[in-house]
Order: structure tokens, then sequence, then C-alpha cells
């Protein structure tokens, strides 16, 4: 990968594999394609957090191949921005409330 970020063994997973049995305990869910926010989600399993994060979907981005490129470097950038900004939040200081809050207004940026 450009951004020098291991990819090996990852994949694109449906939200099914996540709310069935057995599957892993989730505490935060961040929904990242542009239609996500016009879809109905899931009930997810334990009621984790939940924010839309929309980024355009580089992999319909159209053009010269440096136009293509500049579409992932955009969306890398952004998600990685958000994911920043959520790391640096206080989480243990924090009530849900003020989770939900934040977590919202960072997919506003």
């Amino acid at each position: 990968s450009r951004a020098h970020l291991p990819t090996d063994g990852l994949r694109s997973k449906s939200w099914e594999e996540f709310a069935k049995p057995g599957a892993p305990k989730m505490n935060f869910v961040f929904t990242v394609c542009d239609s996500a926010a016009r879809e109905t989600c899931p009930v997810w399993p334990g009621q984790p957090m939940t924010a839309h994060w929309g980024v355009p979907d580089p992999a319909v981005a159209k053009g010269a191949p440096e136009q293509i490129e500049r579409a992932f470097r955009e969306a890398y950038l952004i998600l990685e921005r958000r994911i920043s900004l959520f790391l640096s939040l206080p989480l243990s200081s924090l009530d849900k409330l003020a989770i939900q809050k934040e977590i919202s207004r960072i997919g506003n940026q």
C-alpha cells in the first residue's frame, strides 16, 4: 500500500459478519460510505456507539491515473484525521452523551 500499512489478510466485510452470534463485541461503529447516511443501519449487538463518517468513495473515481490516486489519497487523509481526533478523545472522562456528540462532530470534519 502507498501508505505503507500492512494489508495482508485484510478484506472488506459485510456488517452482517459483526451482527451475528459470536461476533466480536463492538464498542464503536463508524459508517464511512457516502450512501450509508441514507440507509437503515442494523441494530448492533451490545448497543455500540455509532456515527456516520461519510467519505467519497475513491473506488468510483474517474479520470487520469493521477486523479484516481488523488481520490484515494484524499479519502485516506480524511479517515486518518478523523481516527486521530477520535483517538485523542479523553474517553474515560466523558459520559456517553458527550462521547456521542464528539464522534458525530468528528464525522463532520
